[in-house]
C-alpha cells in the first residue's frame, strides 16, 4: 500500500476538500507540479488552472484561480494545505456557469474597452474566474473524474 498525503482545499467562503490522497497536481506560478507523500517542505504561490488530487487511481480535479500552497510534514505525515482565492470541483461547473462567465468576462471587456470606471483589481479577479472556470470545464468535458 503507498504513502497518502493529507490535502486540504481551502477558500475564504469554505473548506472545499479535506481527504488523503495518494498525489496532487497543481499549477504554482513556477510551473506545474505534483506532490507524493514524503515531498520536501515548500512554500508557492499558485497560478489559474486545474488542481488535481489521485486517489486509488480516480482523478479528482478542481478549477482553481490564485492563492498558495503549504506542503509540510507533521507527525511524519505530508500534509498539503491549499489556500486559494477560488476553488470549485469540476462537476460543480455546470453549462448555466460556464454561459454566466462567459457572459461576466464579456460584460467586464466591454467595461474596460469603454472607459467606464472600473474597479481593476475586481475586473481582473472576476474575468480570471470566468475564463478558468471556462477553460477547465471544457479540459474535462470528456475525461473520467470521480465527482
Amino acid at each position: 500500500m503507498s504513502k497518502k498525503l493529507n490535502l486540504k482545499i481551502i477558500t475564504p467562503e469554505k473548506l472545499v476538500l479535506e481527504e488523503e490522497v495518494d498525489q496532487v497536481t497543481l499549477p504554482t506560478i513556477t510551473g506545474e507540479i505534483t506532490v507524493l507523500a514524503d515531498h520536501i517542505p515548500i512554500v508557492t504561490a499558485l497560478t489559474s488552472g486545474d488542481i488535481v488530487a489521485k486517489n486509488s487511481g480516480e482523478d479528482i480535479p478542481f478549477a482553481v484561480v490564485g492563492g498558495f500552497i503549504e506542503v509540510k510534514k507533521n507527525k511524519g505525515k505530508t500534509e498539503i494545505a491549499i489556500l486559494a482565492d477560488f476553488a470549485e470541483h469540476v462537476s460543480e461547473i455546470s453549462d448555466k456557469k460556464i454561459t454566466e462567465a462567459k457572459a461576466t468576462a464579456e460584460k467586464l471587456k466591454k467595461q474596460a474597452a469603454n472607459n467606464e470606471i472600473v474597479d481593476f483589481e475586481h475586473f481582473e479577479s472576476e474575468l480570471e474566474r470566468s475564463l478558468t472556470r471556462v477553460r477547465i470545464a471544457d479540459k474535462w468535458r470528456k475525461k473520467k473524474y470521480r465527482k
